[in-house]
């Protein structure tokens, strides 16, 4: 199935640690890089940390109906709950909450104005009626907790994940920049990371998240809890904008063709769903339950694949691309990325070709969105899993170049192994002299189809910029 799953379009495999075993997500993880040898590409392989859970306790009855206008209190008390009172075992929240705000439980399918709070009630009055069980999850959408993004569980789950060596680690509920300084601060390099923006107060502080952060989640369906689902749109667009802004890859997810998981097409309106994260600029879409639990997983990644490529071939996409173009910052990479998008309205080339070995180069050309494939080249295998994630991107790993005509070589033989070579139209190559240094892009060299032999190797010297 995962083999079904990638040849119809996967590019990143996510491990969901909300559910499941440290061993069951072993043979997950085995079996993908089974079937990335077998594909002969890289596939990225992202954990999803659970993240802190706020939760009530236990009723006496396993559950009360609770109806609007009554009082209902969260207490400190760890006795059973009734139809007045229920135990909530996080003094975070006592300490942040004030009257007027609201507590949302069980996915906001009941909500509470709070009314008073002490050290041991939070006393409230219901205002959306409903059942309220064992164990339901709490959210408090207008108070910033002082609370860690990683529990216990969560330290346990990203150091097995990391054992594993997966490429990507998504944070849950991130609040604040310094959430993600914590959680590089165990990683060390070992995996990029993404913030999954799910809180109000992430959406506050993005500009400081995007700053230490390695990509963005836009997470819409806890977004559509915490705030207004009238404003969930809006924060999409700006999270996608901003990202590209920061070269930083964003990825939309939740519910986008939720109703796959039991037929097999979607309806109209998550057709356009997809079709929006496209037009807005996101780098990947996501599925969740379509694939991890629904009955047609190949079908939900084969339609939404064949959705991408139908809205990137529309010239809207283009002109939209083109009307919200990244700012470029002053140093010779994007000078080169600046260059390599001009190029490709002037010249239909058969791609972009990146040699790199931390993938910035390629991240940095992603951003403006050229009217090209960009194939990434690296000896890194863990730089070539994360690109995966990027927008435009093709990566593979190759061998270290020594000099200029390595280079070109090795390109124009991975142009050929990926089919870029057949259409007849030039490469335009990009890397770094001195050779295996970040951040030292300054060669770009356009290589012209008759300037190659048949097995890819330089004939005569390449135009070059």
């Amino acid at each position: 199935m995962i083999e079904a799953l990638a040849r119809a379009g996967a590019d990143v495999f996510r491990l969901n640690f909300s559910h499941g075993t440290h061993a069951e997500h072993a043979v997950r993880h085995a079996a993908i890089r089974e079937v990335e040898q077998r594909l002969g590409r890289p596939i990225g392989i992202l954990i999803d940390l659970q993240g802190p859970k706020l939760r009530v306790g236990t009723f006496a009855t396993g559950k009360e109906v609770l109806e609007a206008g009554q009082r209902f209190c969260f207490d400190a008390s760890a006795s059973p709950g009734t139809a007045e009172r229920v135990y909530l075992p996080h003094p975070e929240i006592f300490a942040a909450l004030q009257p007027g705000h609201h507590l949302l439980v069980d996915d906001g399918r009941l909500r509470f104005k709070v009314l008073t709070v002490s050290n041991d009630c939070i006393a409230t009055e219901v205002v959306v009626s409903g059942t309220i069980s064992d164990r339901k999850g709490v959210s408090v959408p207008e108070a910033s907790l002082s609370i860690p993004a990683l529990s216990p569980k969560d330290r346990a789950d990203l150091e097995f994940g990391l054992s594993l060596g997966v490429d990507w680690v998504a944070l849950s509920f991130v609040q604040r920049a310094q959430d993600v300084i914590e959680a590089k601060t165990l990683i060390k390099d070992r995996a990029a990371v993404m913030a999954k923006i799910e809180k109000p107060q992430a959406v506050d502080n993005i500009a400081s998240i995007l700053e230490v952060v390695d990509a963005l989640m836009v997470a819409r369906g806890d977004l559509g809890v915490e705030m207004p689902p009238e404003d969930v749109p809006l924060v999409q667009k700006r999270l996608v904008r901003l990202s590209r802004d920061a070269g930083k890859p964003v990825v939309v997810a939740t519910q986008m063709l939720e109703s796959m998981t039991g037929t097999p097409t979607p309806t109209r309106a998550e057709a356009s769903d997809v079709a929006t994260a496209v037009y807005d600029g996101a780098d990947a879409v996501m599925l969740s339950a379509e694939s991890a639990s629904g009955s047609y997983p190949v079908e939900a990644v084969a339609m939404m694949a064949r959705i991408i490529r139908r809205t990137e071939a529309d010239p809207l996409q283009r002109q939209l691309m083109n009307a919200v173009a990244a700012q470029h910052v002053a140093n010779p990479t994007d000078a080169i990325g600046a260059a390599i998008n001009t190029i490709s309205d002037v010249l239909p080339l058969g791609a972009a070709i990146t040699y790199t070995s931390s993938g910035a180069t390629a991240l940095r050309i992603s951003r403006v969105r050229p009217r090209t494939p960009i194939l990434s080249l690296t000896p890194n295998v863990g730089v070539a899993r994360r690109l995966a994630l990027v927008w435009g991107v093709r990566s593979r790993v190759s061998p270290d170049a020594r000099q200029i005509e390595d280079i070109v070589s090795i390109a124009s033989d991975a142009a050929n192994a990926e089919g870029l070579c057949e259409c007849g139209r030039p490469l335009v190559v990009a890397a770094g002299v001195p050779f295996g240094q970040p951040g030292s892009t300054n060669l770009l060299r356009i290589v012209w189809p008759s300037e190659l032999t048949t097995d890819g190797a330089v004939s005569t010297p390449a135009s070059s910029i």
